[in-house]
């Protein structure tokens, strides 16, 4: 069976059966099920070459002794719905989507997440930023020559990409998103928003550093192209969650399997490939950061 399902409705339907036995499943004393389902939010490398990802899944099927299985979503909420259901038992999500996510189901457990090297825009370790970038020539200087233009967001989970431009951002402008600019639009990922402003149909955007310098690898623009007017604190990394619902043994076979990636020639290949030099174990806490400037959003809305 090929473990790459390149589609979305196979999550649908089997999230549809997993959420009528969800109190069934929750019942067991823990988890053991014959194949692990993993899935992770859209990206750069997701979308571009599925196959990137087979030294990870080998990994995981040696460590484990079972077969794996990849879904490919079509969006940060379909990752959540799928774990929140019990369908998808290994997931990778934006920070602010598990934030989300946890809050409704506080067994989700983080077990990791990537180092990255230095890139262009991207910093060293398991940390990145959200920069607002223009085009270089486009005569934007600052953030005040900005205001009433159209301003590209990504994915209403994302959280540099939507609740850093939210939270941290609007107490620059002093303003809503909405207020400030003419229009706000999402362009449906990180990748997207950086061509959007190169290919002028927006502004401006917010984009994360390490998905910025994935535009800039695959020749669409340099990082001359771009003028960044604004950035925001190092948050996390996107973190790698289990359901805790799974045996602990399973658990721990699954970030054992993540940790020692770098070990073996093939995870190398895997990790230069996404520009990271290993994987860090993270816990729950580390994503406290994210709490807060949803906490921040939440209350704003009030």
């Amino acid at each position: 069976m090929n473990i790459f399902t390149k589609t979305s409705r196979v999550i649908g339907v089997a999230l549809l059966t997993s959420v009528a036995f969800t109190g069934i499943t929750w019942a067991q004393e823990c988890k053991n099920p014959e194949v692990i389902r993993f899935s992770m939010i859209p990206t750069e490398e997701t979308t571009q070459e599925l196959a990137l990802y087979q030294p990870l899944v080998n990994q995981i099927k040696e460590v484990t002794g079972k077969n794996v299985e990849f879904f490919l979503p079509t969006s940060y909420a379909s990752v959540v719905e799928a774990m929140l259901g019990g369908f998808v038992d290994l997931g990778m999500h934006g920070p602010y989507s598990y934030v989300i996510a946890q809050e409704k189901d506080p067994e989700l457990r983080v077990i990791a997440t990537y180092a990255k090297h230095k890139g262009q825009f991207q910093e060293e370790g398991p940390g990145y930023k959200a920069v607002l970038v223009a085009r270089a020539d486009s005569g934007f200087t600052s953030v005040d020559d900005l205001k009433g233009t159209v301003i590209g967001l990504t994915d209403p989970a994302s959280t540099s990409g939507n609740l850093l431009p939210r939270v941290s951002f609007t107490k620059v402008i002093g303003a809503e998103l909405e207020d400030y600019f003419s229009r706000v639009v999402y362009t449906g990922g990180h990748d997207l928003s950086g061509v959007a402003v190169i290919e002028g149909q927006v502004d401006a955007a917010f984009v994360a550093t390490h998905r910025l310098d994935n535009v800039l690898e695959r020749g669409i623009a340099s990082m001359d192209d771009y003028v960044v007017l604004w950035s925001s604190p190092v948050i996390p990394q996107d973190p790698f969650v289990v359901n805790g619902r799974l045996c602990q043994e399973i658990i721990d076979q699954i970030q054992g399997a993540f940790l020692a990636l770098a070990d073996n020639e093939e995870g190398r290949k895997y990790l230069k490939n996404v520009n990271a030099s290993k994987f860090v174990a993270m816990s729950d806490a580390d994503y406290d950061i994210i709490r807060d400037l949803k906490a921040a959003k939440d209350a704003k809305k009030k």
